[in-house]
């Protein structure tokens, strides 16, 4: 059985209510997500759950067929957040992005765990660490229990006219909401006075200008 699987894949959004989602502080740049595998209208559906449970984003039937046998396998599956884009083409516009899809086999849960949370917490701060090996460098996970992680890095996709990253790591503020959800009021609290100011800072320079 295979013991490691990792890519970087494109994923869409099926509406803009769930590309408002990814936008939010509920989806943070490092965030990790589960896959559920489904069948629609006689496709293949892969979709990335975050920790709310809400499908935010689903991948091409071709690689969601491919996760589907995986799962059938019985590895375990986990989507890391890598960023969120926006195209103007194909009209009228949409949101996409990119995830590290990473599978593992269960009796390897201990070493993989910590391991997977190391390639995310790169990703937070911008980093993408190259995850398409095996080999030596499955071993080397194996060995140090899930603390080695890899140097070499895997470029941003190229950037084309009409095309924006909206959101590539995680923000000062974003920190604080991480905070916030592990329990730390004041973090939270302190976030959102922040989210408060700056939409206040920008009501304020829309009456200046005469908008409002």
């Amino acid at each position: 059985m295979e013991r490691y699987f990792g890519t970087y894949q494109t994923f869409r959004t099926a509406s803009r209510q769930e590309a408002a989602a990814l936008l939010g502080s509920d989806n943070l740049v490092g965030d990790e997500y589960t896959i559920d595998c489904v069948l629609e209208e006689g496709e293949h559906k892969a979709w990335m759950v975050n920790r709310f449970g809400e499908r935010v984003g689903y991948f091409d039937p071709g690689f969601s067929r491919e996760l589907s046998l995986k799962k059938a396998q019985d590895m375990t599956l986990v989507a890391i957040l890598s960023f969120v884009a926006f195209s103007e083409q194909p009209e009228p516009g949409e949101y996409w992005g990119q995830a590290a899809v990473l599978g593992y086999t269960p009796r390897e849960k201990a070493v993989f765990e910590p391991f997977v949370q190391g390639i995310a917490n790169l990703m937070g701060k911008g980093i993408r660490p190259q995850v398409d090996f095996e080999g030596r460098a499955v071993d080397q996970i194996i060995e140090s229990r899930g603390q080695w992680l890899p140097s070499n890095r895997e470029p941003m996709p190229e950037k084309r006219k009409g095309m924006a990253i909206l959101k590539r790591k995680r923000s000062f503020t974003d920190g604080l909401v991480e905070q916030g959800r592990k329990g730390n009021k004041g973090c939270y609290f302190l976030s959102w006075a922040l989210m408060l100011g700056l939409v206040a800072l920008i009501v304020f320079g829309l009456k200046a200008c005469g908008v409002f």
